[in-house]
This record gives structure tokens, C-alpha cells and sequence, in this order.
């Protein structure tokens, strides 16, 4: 909660930064997206390291340097110092975020780790609105400090619960660590999500867009190239996204987080500048749509037993794809809150059905000893889909803004109508000064922002039905409660598998741990020599 929460934190104290700070535009976006670029850039090589030298040690690490750099961001004298407080924080996100994960599919036994795996993707995804919801809180109440006062706090929580409770665990290494794929795939990510967090800002063709692009491109593809060579010993195995499940969950996840950040990119915009409401009021109306998605992850894991991964991915996907589709339709400036309120239950729930069974697709599909990998591949498509989210649905917004705002603009003066191009608050703020044709002006900038509005929903909404065709004909083959009914009731005949040998790799805390299952022993036939 603590990571995704500060993803999106200080988006609502833009404003203030730049004040305290007298920075630019471009400074405080470079404040706000250089965590993410770290975080993304940094979770494969780091997941893999975690898995090598211990998942314990190296979740302790990264809550030290991520609380350690929060504080510092809180108590940041300048720009800069909270520019690389942000930066480090980054880092020790990415050491914490994959281990999270893989703590819970090394250690829960399978009856229970698709529980496990829905409260982790529930805390995930509700998370970032709920950060939202406490930044805009304390930003109204006190100051922008106040921001970093939480993820330290959870951080203290969570150390703490890690000492006591979490085993150690790690990879048997039988091979050199891949620093070429890590190095490459460093390269790759970072250019790869500058080229789509810059892209809007500074023009898709601009030289530095352009570089990052190019650069992204050809380490993307150098990665590929020399993980395949590595085939057993690589990074990231990429012959297994030939797998049903690596395949499907990765697609499944990077669409339904890039459709989750467009909508905010585009829900923000029409409660504050549409309806006229307050940062910390608008945080609040997204709350119901973020207890939903909580509430349908926890729910998954049994449909998934009941109904299988296909079904279960496909039902979450086909409800996320009809709440856009009742946003597109039901949007309006009349009818407020209430127009767009069932799509956003629709979709939190069907976010929550789908995400639960992707990711635990992602991470059945690695063994264990690379579970790290599996959690910081599922959490890169998470990064992934959301930046590509922002700025496809961001870009179809405001092309649909301005298409749509020409066509009202005719009989106001040039300055006003220059104005309104710009966005709706910029038109709001023009209408101010326009005396008496103020509102008229107003209102033809929120028209025409709820018009882009449904061009980019409905863009959504062909998006996912594509994503729901893939589902049904690609999804996992196997789902979770056929795979336990054969791991637990071997055919008559068959010996019992003997134990594993014990793990000079793995620690002494983890190697002493309860057996997680220990009925499942009394399901085995007899040894029949």
C-alpha cells in the first residue's frame, strides 16, 4: 500500500510544490514520475537479486531505503533534494514491491494462495486511490510534508510484521546472475516509459520522445535476443510467454491498469472542472469504485475454484468493459455524479474479478526459485499498462476536447475561444473575465470535454473486447481447482513423491516452518517398492 500509494500521492499538491519550491512545470512532473521510472526500471534485475540472495534480507533492505527516504522527502529543504529522495524512494519500492508478491507464492500452500494472491491484488489496486484520498486529505488540512508521514509509518508497521512473521527463502543458484538482461532490461524499461510519460508533454515527435523511443525500442529488442541465448540461465525465460497463463495474465493486467489510469487521467478532470468539486471531495467519490475492487478480489480466488481462470479473467474483463461502455453513454454535464457512478461500480468489480487470476497466472507459470522475477514481471505490466494508459486515453481526451470545442466556439471572441482550446479549466478561468458571455463559454468547455470524454471510453471499450475475444480463445487451460485435485489425489498405483531434498540455499527459519499441509500426506497411497 505504501509503494502504490506514493505513485500517485503527490499528484494533488502539484500546486504546492511549485510554490514552496518556486520550481517549474517540468520540475515537479520530474518529482512526481522519476519514482515511477525508477520503480519499473529497477523491479526485474532486483526481484531476480532478491530470489538469489534471500527474499527476507532484501524485503527488510528496501523498507529501510524506502522509509529512510520518505522522511527525507518530507523534510527536503529544495527541488532537488526531494527530486532525489523521490529517486531513491523508487529504488526501495522496486526491492520491496516483487518480494511482496513472491513471499506469498513461495511460502502459502496452493489451497490458499489464491486467497493470499486477492488480498495482495486488492491492496494493489484499491491502494492508489486510497493514497489519493489521504494526500488530498492532508494536503487540505495541513501541507504537502504531511505526505511522506504515511508511507513511513506503514513502513515501520510492516518492518516490524516482516522480522516476526515472513520466512526467508531463495534460489538455488546453479548459474552466473544475468547482468547483461539486467542492464538491458534497465535500459529498455527506462526508455520505454520516458518516451510515454514525456510524449504528451513535449510532442510524440519530439527529438527527445523520439531518442527515448528509439533507445527503449532497441534494448527491448537486445533483451529478447540475449535472454534467449541464456534460454535456462537467462533473466526472464521469454520462451514462456508461449504459456497460456504468462501470456493471457500479462495482457489481461497491462490493459485493465492502463484503463484504470485513464480513467482517473479522465474522472479528475470532470469532478473538479465539470462539477466544481474539491480535489479532496473528488478523492472521495472514487471510493466506492475502490472498496468494489477490494471487495472483488477477495471475491476471485473462489470463482476461480468454482469456475475456473478463464472464466473467471473473462467475467472481470466483460464487466470492466461494460463500465466504460456505461460511462461513455450515461456521461453528462446534467446529470453529474449519478451519470458516470454505475459505470465505476461496474468496472471496480470487474477490475477485482480479473486481476486476482491474472496474476496468479503470471506467477504459477515460474517455479518457485523465480518467484521474484514472476512478481516483478506481473508488477512491470502493471507500470506498463498504467503509463500506457495515460497517455493513449489522455491523448484521445484532449484530441476529442478540441475537435468537439471548435464546433461551439464560433460566436466568442478569439481570446476566449484560444482559451477554451487549451482545456476546461483553462476555459473556466477565462469565463471568469468574459462578462456576459461567461457561462455560455463555460458550459461549451464542458460539453465538449464530456464529448472527448466518450470518444475515449468507447475507445476503452473496444479495447477490452478485444482483450475478452483473447481471453476466451487463449486463456489459462487449467484453472486452480483441477490443478489441486491432481497435485492431491494421484492415481491408484502411483507412489508417493518423496520428499524433497533439503535446500542449502534456503535459511534456517524457512527450512523449520510448519508443514503447510500436513493432511495432504494421509492422501498418498502406500510405498509399494
Amino acid at each position: 500500500m505504501a509503494v502504490i500509494a506514493s505513485v500517485s500521492g503527490l499528484n494533488v499538491a502539484q500546486s504546492d510544490l511549485a510554490v514552496a519550491f518556486g520550481a517549474s512545470q517540468p520540475t515537479i512532473l520530474w518529482i512526481i514520475n522519476v519514482y515511477t521510472l525508477a520503480l519499473a526500471a529497477l523491479l526485474l534485475p532486483l526481484g531476480a537479486i532478491g530470489d538469489r540472495l534471500g527474499r527476507k534480507p532484501m524485503l527488510i533492505g528496501g523498507l529501510a531505503v524506502f522509509g529512510v527516504a520518505s522522511a527525507v522527502a518530507g523534510l527536503a529543504p529544495s527541488a532537488g533534494v526531494l527530486l532525489a529522495a523521490r529517486l531513491l524512494s523508487g529504488v526501495g519500492a522496486a526491492m520491496i514491491m516483487p518480494i511482496t508478491l513472491a513471499v506469498i507464492t513461495s511460502t502459502f500452500p496452493e489451497r490458499e494462495r489464491g486467497r493470499a494472491i486477492g488480498v495482495w491484488t486488492g491492496v494493489a489496486g484499491g491502494g492508489g486511490i486510497l493514497g489519493m484520498f489521504l494526500s488530498a486529505a492532508l494536503v487540505d488540512v495541513a501541507s504537502w510534508r504531511w505526505l511522506f508521514v504515511l508511507p513511513v509509518a506503514l513502513v515501520v508497521v510492516a518492518l516490524v510484521m516482516a522480522v516476526r512473521s515472513v520466512p526467508n527463502s531463495r534460489e538455488n543458484k546453479s548459474h552466473s546472475f544475468d547482468t547483461v538482461g539486467a542492464l538491458t532490461s534497465v535500459v529498455a524499461v527506462v526508455g520505454l516509459i520516458f518516451t510515454l510519460q514525456e510524449g504528451p508533454e513535449r510532442g510524440w515527435t519530439a527529438p527527445a520522445t523520439l531518442t527515448g523511443l528509439v533507445v527503449g525500442l532497441a534494448s527491448a529488442v537486445a533483451f529478447v535476443a540475449w535472454e534467449l541465448r541464456r534460454r535456462d540461465a537467462s533473466l526472464l525465460d521469454v520462451r514462456l510467454f508461449r504459456e497460456r497463463g504468462l501470456a493471457g495474465g500479462s495482457i489481461t493486467l497491462l490493459v485493465v491498469f492502463g484503463v484504470q489510469a485513464g480513467i482517473f487521467v479522465v474522472l479528475f478532470p470532470f469532478l473538479q472542472s465539470v462539477l466544481g468539486w474539491s480535489g479532496l471531495l473528488s478523492t472521495l467519490a472514487l471510493m466506492p469504485m475502490a472498496l468494489l475492487m477490494m471487495a472483488a478480489s477477495g471475491l476471485a480466488p473462489r470463482l476461480t475454484e468454482r469456475a475456473g481462470a478463464r472464466s473467471t479473467m473473462a467475467t472481470g474483463v466483460a464487466l470492466a468493459g461494460g463500465g466504460l461502455a456505461l460511462m461513455a453513454g450515461m456521461v453528462s454535464v446534467d446529470g453529474g455524479y449519478l451519470s458516470v457512478l454505475p459505470g465505476m461500480l461496474a468496472m471496480g468489480t470487474g477490475m477485482g474479478l480479473s486481476m486476482t487470476p491474472s496474476t496468479e497466472a503470471i506467477t504459477g507459470t515460474l517455479p518457485s526459485g523465480r518467484q521474484g522475477v514472476a512478481s516483478a514481471l506481473n508488477d512491470v505490466t502493471r507500470e506498463f499498462g498504467t503509463a500506457l494508459g495515460v497517455a493513449l486515453l489522455g491523448a484521445l481526451l484532449s484530441a476529442g476536447c478540441r475537435n468537439a470545442v471548435d464546433d461551439r466556439l464560433g460566436s466568442f471572441p478569439d481570446d476566449a475561444a484560444d482559451a477554451a482550446r487549451e482545456g476546461v479549466a483553462t476555459a473556466e478561468r477565462a469565463a471568469d473575465g468574459a462578462g456576459p458571455d461567461g457561462p455560455a463559454l463555460a458550459h461549451a468547455a464542458q460539453q465538449s470535454f464530456v464529448d472527448g470524454w466518450q470518444q475515449a471510453m468507447w475507445a476503452g471499450v473496444a479495447v477490452m473486447a478485444a482483450v475478452f475475444a483473447y481471453v476466451v480463445t487463449r486463456g489459462p487451460k487449467q484453472d486452480r481447482s483441477t490443478a489441486r485435485e491432481h497435485a492431491t489425489e494421484p492415481p491408484p498405483g502411483d507412489k508417493a513423491p518423496a520428499p524433497p531434498e533439503p535446500d542449502a540455499d534456503h535459511d534456517l527459519d524457512h527450512d523449520l516452518a510448519p508443514d503447510p499441509d500436513p493432511d495432504l500426506r494421509k492422501l498418498a497411497p502406500p510405498h509399494r517398492g
